[in-house]
C-alpha cells in the first residue's frame, strides 16, 4: 500500500512538471565525480536557481528520486536526499547508501531543461585484503631474503609499494604482478629482495583512489651475527688448505726451476769468463815472450858452422855449445879428439846439438 502511494506521488509530480516545466530556472552547479568504497554512502550535490519547480535525480539513465519545490521528495532506498536553501538558490544532496561494485555509473541532475542537465560518474572500489606470507624473518648478516606481499580481492587492482623503516624502497628491488580474480575483483603479489645489514621493519602498502590512506602491513626482520662453530672452523681451514697448498707447491716448483736456471747460467758465465781470461793470459804470455826474444840481446849474424870452421882453421879448440850459469865453465873437448874426428873422416855436425853459446859468453881459450 505504501509503495502504491509513493508511485502515485511520483506520477503527480511528473504531471506537475509537464504542466509547469519551469523553464525560467537553471542549474548553477551540477554533481561532481565521486569515488567511494563498496558499502559506503555516495553523495552528490545539485544547486539550482530560483524559479524551479521539480528536480529529478537519474541513475544509469532512470529516474530514481524526485524533489518538489515545496520540500517534499519521492524515492525509494537506497536513494534519499537533503535540501538546503540559501537565498534564491536551492541545493539538493543525493545520497546512495550501501553502494556496490555494480552501482558504478552515471548520476544526472535534471530540472526538465535539456540544456541544463548536469551529470557525474560514480566509481565504486573494493578494499581487499593485504598480508605478508611469512611473518617470521630471522636472517644472518648480509643474507639476501625474499619477502612476499599478497593483495586479494581488490577493485581495481591496487598499487603496491614497499618501505623500510618508513623510508621508500626503490621499485628496482621488488617485482609486482596482478591477475583477475572472481566477481570482477583483482589479486596482486609483490616480491621484495632485501639484504639487511641490521634489524629493520619492512612495510608493504597497497593504495587505491577510494582509500584516504594506503592499507599497510609490517613485518620485523631480525638480523643476527653468525656464530662460527668448531665444524665451521675446521671446514674453513680445510678449504683454505685445499686452495693454498697447491698454489704454494706450484710456486716452490717454479722457484726451484728458476734457481737451477740461474745457477746454470752463472756457471756458464763463469766458465766463459775463465776461458776468456785464459785466452787473454795466453796472448799476454806470448806477447811477453816475443818481446823478451826480441829484446836486443840476439846476434842475428851469428852462424855456428862458420864459427866452428874458423876455430878449426885457426887451431882453436871448439867449445861445446851449452847454456850454463855464470859459475859454470864451458866444457872443452881435447884438441886431439877434435882433430882425430876430423882426420878419420867423420862428418862434423852441421849444427851444435845444444843451443849455441852467445859470443859474449865464450871465454878465452888457448891455442893448441
Amino acid at each position: 500500500m505504501g509503495r502504491c502511494l509513493k508511485w502515485t506521488g511520483l506520477t503527480l509530480s511528473l504531471l506537475t512538471i509537464l504542466s509547469d516545466p519551469g523553464f525560467g530556472a537553471s542549474i548553477i552547479e551540477g554533481p561532481q565525480n565521486q569515488t567511494v568504497l563498496v558499502g559506503s554512502i555516495a553523495r552528490f550535490n545539485c544547486t539550482v536557481s530560483e524559479g524551479w519547480n521539480v528536480l529529478i535525480w537519474l541513475f544509469h539513465g532512470d529516474p530514481k528520486l524526485t524533489v518538489i519545490s515545496n520540500g517534499t521528495f519521492y524515492g525509494s532506498p537506497p536513494f534519499s536526499q537533503k535540501g538546503h536553501a540559501s537565498g534564491s538558490t536551492f541545493t539538493s544532496e543525493l545520497m546512495i547508501a550501501d553502494v556496490q561494485l555494480t552501482d558504478s555509473g552515471q548520476v544526472r541532475c535534471s530540472i526538465q531543461n535539456d540544456q541544463n542537465n548536469m551529470y557525474a560518474y560514480l566509481s565504486v572500489q573494493v578494499n581487499g585484503s593485504l598480508s605478508i606470507k611469512d611473518n617470521n624473518f630471522s636472517v644472518k648478516e648480509n643474507q639476501t631474503i625474499e619477502i612476499v606481499c599478497e593483495a586479494l580481492g581488490w577493485a581495481p587492482a591496487p598499487y603496491i609499494f614497499w618501505m623500510e623503516n618508513n623510508m621508500s624502497i626503490s621499485n628496482s628491488n621488488y617485482i609486482t604482478s596482478q591477475s583477475p580474480g572472481s566477481n570482477g575483483l583483482y589479486n596482486g603479489e609483490s616480491t621484495l629482495r632485501l639484504t639487511p645489514m641490521t634489524s629493520v621493519n619492512v612495510t608493504c602498502l597497497a593504495a587505491i583512489v577510494a582509500l584516504p590512506r594506503p592499507q599497510s602491513t609490517t613485518v620485523a626482520v631480525i638480523v643476527y651475527q653468525h656464530e662460527k662453530s668448531g665444524n665451521d672452523d675446521a671446514r674453513i681451514r680445510t678449504i683454505i688448505l685445499a686452495v693454498v697448498l697447491p698454489i704454494v707447491a706450484i710456486l716452490l716448483v717454479i722457484l726451484i726451476i728458476l734457481l737451477i736456471v740461474c745457477c746454470k747460467r752463472k756457471k756458464e758465465s763463469d766458465y766463459q769468463k775463465e776461458v776468456k781470461k785464459n785466452i787473454a793470459e795466453t796472448k799476454t804470455s806470448n806477447r811477453n815472450l816475443e818481446t823478451i826474444t826480441r829484446s836486443g840481446n840476439e846476434n842475428y849474424g851469428y852462424n855456428p858452422e862458420e864459427m866452428y870452421d874458423t876455430i878449426q882453421m885457426r887451431g882453436i879448440v871448439p867449445v861445446s855449445p851449452s847454456i850454463y850459469g855464470s859459475n859454470q865453465d864451458a866444457y872443452l873437448k881435447p884438441p886431439s879428439e877434435v882433430l882425430y874426428n876430423r882426420y878419420n873422416g867423420e862428418a862434423l855436425p852441421s849444427r851444435p846439438t845444444t843451443y849455441p853459446v852467445h859470443p859474449r859468453k865464450i871465454r878465452n881459450v888457448t891455442h893448441v
